[in-house]
């Protein structure tokens, strides 16, 4: 149906840099806002930046100035450049989407697998 596949996640020291990538593929007709959640354990699920399909976006406050969303329609693709990367940025990172499929008759939320993201200080 969709897949969201994510790369780019692993081990940096504070002050570093990361760039995450999603691809979503399958049968889509069309893709509204995408964006990055990321969790530690023991927390709940935390919103760190999105992205319309007009290009709007939208950052929780501890990344605002660090990190960068982007996305690319053509390949259906967001990316979220880390910089200046901190311990407290430990976590699993997701994908998400919200898209409407070829042939259904309403918009879902589709997430990825997660990827790592380890900053050492």
């Amino acid at each position: 149906q969709v897949q969201l596949v994510e790369s780019g996640g692993g081990l940096v020291q504070a002050g570093g840099s990361l760039r995450l990538s999603c691809t979503a593929s399958g049968s889509i007709f069309s893709i509204d806002d995408m964006g990055w959640y990321r969790q530690v354990p023991g927390k709940q699920r935390e919103l760190v930046a999105t992205i319309t399909r007009g290009g709007f976006k939208n950052y929780v406050d501890s990344v605002k100035g660090r990190f960068t969303i982007s996305r690319d329609n053509a390949k259906n693709t967001v990316t979220l450049q880390m910089n200046n990367l901190k311990a407290e940025d430990t976590a699993v990172y997701y994908c998400n989407a919200n898209l409407r499929l070829t042939f259904g008759s309403g918009r879902s939320d589709y997430w990825g697998q997660g990827t790592q993201v380890t900053v050492s200080s």
